[in-house]
């Protein structure tokens, strides 16, 4: 199997839906020993189900990434458990709920920070405290979403912390890379996770998404985690400081893709259908 012989640490699992469950699965799948971290004792409870099916029920760790001691507990635990780990998914991002809405210089001070550094801080404060437990070997993964390179509605301050994140990746990629540590980042297309739901008019993103991919369809949590699955093997030895997208090609689209009827009026086809 892709994944025998390869340990890791996934954090950022708030169900079954959550783009970092469908890599954590994919990992499994094909061999890798996992530990999984909770946010905080709600999140305990509803993870522990999943970390007996991925094989990890005593490795479920907490971890706040805006605690600086967890990370380091976070740490050590591995190292008790493991030794050195092979790899690490970051799939955690957070906004409040003002950074998502309204005009976006109206945003304040202190919602910038709080995002930049839940989701973007935390992938190099993480890189840094677990260092010294990766492998010469090993690979570090993260998400975005497009939009941190071109503006979307209703996504807002969440679009900045990812176009920071994205950049980290490159720059983090040149610093750990002589240590044999490779990072990169997934950016997937709309899919429906509790991330999502805090973005106004999601289901329209959605449609949109789906009218003007190459695909016509939206993409899946287990196409995306196979995606992560591949970023974390040594089948991608080679890669890193990439942003791979898993979108159904819809981030190559410079024009929607309409038709005409007779009289000449534009119409969008959503899956195949007016």
């Amino acid at each position: 199997m892709i994944m025998q012989g390869k340990r890791g640490v996934v954090l950022g699992i708030a169900n079954k839906k959550s783009i970092a469950y469908g890599i954590a699965k994919a990992c499994r799948e094909q061999g890798a020993e996992l530990a999984i971290t909770y946010l905080n004792e709600r999140f305990e409870k509803k993870l522990a189900p999943i970390a007996k099916e991925l094989g990890c029920e005593e490795r479920l760790y907490p971890c706040d990434v805006s605690n600086p001691e967890e990370i380091i507990t976070l740490r050590k635990s591995l190292e008790d458990d493991f030794g050195e780990i092979d790899f690490i998914v970051h799939s955690i991002a957070f906004a409040p709920k003002e950074g998502l809405s309204g005009h976006f210089s109206d945003i304040p001070k202190d919602t910038f920070n709080v995002a930049m550094d839940i989701s973007v801080y935390s992938l190099i404060e993480l890189s840094r405290e677990l260092k010294p437990i990766l492998s010469n070997n090993s690979s570090i993964l993260t998400l975005s979403y497009y939009g941190g390179v071109k503006y979307i509605p209703n996504y807002n301050l969440m679009g900045i912390a990812k176009s920071a994140l994205e950049m980290s990746v490159k720059y983090l990629a040149e610093d750990l890379g002589r240590y044999g540590v490779r990072v990169n980042a997934i950016s997937a297309g709309p899919i429906k996770t509790l991330a999502a739901a805090g973005i106004g008019d999601f289901s329209f993103m959605l449609k949109w998404n789906l009218a003007h991919s190459p695909i016509k369809r939206n993409v899946t949590i287990d196409e995306v985690g196979n995606s992560g699955m591949y970023l974390l093997s040594d089948l991608s030895s080679a890669v890193t400081g990439e942003i791979h997208y898993v979108d159904g090609g819809y981030n190559i689209m410079g024009m929607p893709a309409v038709e005409f009827d007779e009289d000449g009026k534009p119409h969008i086809a959503w899956n195949g259908e007016s």
